[in-house]
């Protein structure tokens, strides 16, 4: 694929008549700049907009990641899309949204690079550098749950187009792999597998999945710690409960269960996917 190819803006044609009749991007709304996805999305749920709307940007002014990290959007390389669901759960259960899009992320990333895992909560590696994030954001409106999934993909880009200290942390499909990626065909890609695995919490819960997302996870049996809301846990990774909390053992033998908090590996990531228990 010639460079050119390589930096051509989404078929948005293509993939809105690839997912015409799909519950989640029955309609889309594509920019070729914006602040934000996810800003855009809440907007149009603050205006009655139905699940399943997605927005999508060539470019983002004003991405943003987790824990206020910002998100480098160059134009026409990747993948910006937000995603409006109304869930009929209870607001408590709506961080494990963050599970589910990661999950249906990581797997569409498989689709390319086979290797593709998760690190807790919701970013998505391949060969232990970021190469997706996922942020979901809740919203209540006349006593109706709205989330906004918002998701970044690194698709084509080149690693000299990432600042030069990301360079040894982050990657993209392309510069993985080789292989050049159809930006609407991984659009499609990754919709569909949302709308799968998001179908699949509804009427089963998180607790249905957990197999398959610790199957992906880059953490089982690594030391890590992680630190949040000032407290900083040390211990080696057991898996992931089927509540979306993760499972450690300290050096004690005690069995802990962490919240949230940002993780850092000990020992290194290691490169392929694990067995499924």
């Amino acid at each position: 694929m010639t460079v050119a190819a390589l930096r051509a803006p989404l078929d948005i044609q293509a993939l809105r008549a690839a997912r015409a009749a799909a519950a989640i991007g029955h309609a889309i709304e594509h920019f070729e700049t914006l602040g934000s996805t996810s800003d855009r999305a809440r907007e149009l749920a603050e205006a009655g907009a139905p699940e399943g709307v997605v927005v999508i940007a060539e470019k983002q002014t004003q991405g943003r990641g987790r824990l206020g990290r910002r998100w480098e959007s160059p134009p026409n390389r990747n993948l910006y899309v937000s995603i409006l669901l109304r869930p009929a759960i209870d607001a408590e259960e709506a961080p494990l949204l963050a599970l589910v899009a990661g999950l249906a992320t990581a797997e569409a990333v498989a689709e390319w690079a086979p290797q593709a895992q998760i690190k807790w909560p919701n970013d998505v590696l391949i060969d232990g550098r970021k190469t997706a994030g996922i942020l979901t954001e809740l919203y209540t409106e006349a006593e109706q749950l709205a989330v906004i999934a918002g998701i970044g993909v690194n698709l084509n880009l080149g690693l000299d187009e990432l600042p030069p200290e990301l360079r040894d942390k982050a990657t993209s499909v392309y510069a993985a792999t080789g292989r050049a990626v159809d930006r609407a065909v991984f659009a499609a890609t990754l919709l569909s597998k949302l709308e799968e695995r998001y179908r699949q919490f509804r009427t089963s819960g998180f607790a249905a999945m957990r197999q398959h997302w610790n199957a992906r996870s880059c953490l089982n049996g690594h030391r890590v710690t992680i630190s949040g809301a000032g407290v900083t846990q040390r211990g080696k990774v057991i898996g992931m409960g089927d509540d979306g909390t993760l499972q450690l053992l300290s050096e004690e033998g005690t069995e802990m269960r962490v919240v949230a908090g940002d993780v850092t590996v000990l020992d290194g990531y290691g490169s392929s996917v694990a067995k499924q228990e």
